[in-house]
């Protein structure tokens, strides 16, 4: 203590760049948040649904296939995985926005879809 106050032993522009740093590596970290659910909310909700029955107002107009439909769910993996890395008639390549194991847990969820 100096004149009764208290000092603490570190200064605050020290503990701002220890909660900037540690806000950094919770940043920096592979994001678990991101996963198949996430992704396929954020890249294919939108035309397929959040079912993946393609009863939206875009999937009604480009008439989608249920995802979770046999013809669908017969298509292996590297099918379905090359549809959504390069695209298939009106819809989009996402090969540039994800990653291969973005796409692999895509595929993952489109099959989770033929199980409910």
């Amino acid at each position: 203590m100096v004149n009764g106050s208290f000092r603490p032993n570190f200064s605050i522009p020290a503990a701002t760049g220890a909660f900037l740093f540690a806000a950094l590596l919770v940043l920096a970290a592979p994001t678990r948040a991101q996963d198949a659910p996430a992704l396929f909310k954020t890249k294919c909700a939108a035309c397929h649904g959040l079912d993946g029955k393609g009863e939206t107002a875009i999937g009604k107009a480009n008439k989608l296939r249920d995802l979770s439909s046999a013809d669908v769910q017969k298509q292996n993996d590297d099918e379905l995985a090359a549809i959504i890395t390069n695209g298939k008639g009106k819809m989009p390549a996402y090969g540039k926005s994800l990653k291969p194991k973005q796409v692999k847990e895509v595929v993952a969820y489109i099959r989770s879809l033929g199980k409910k």
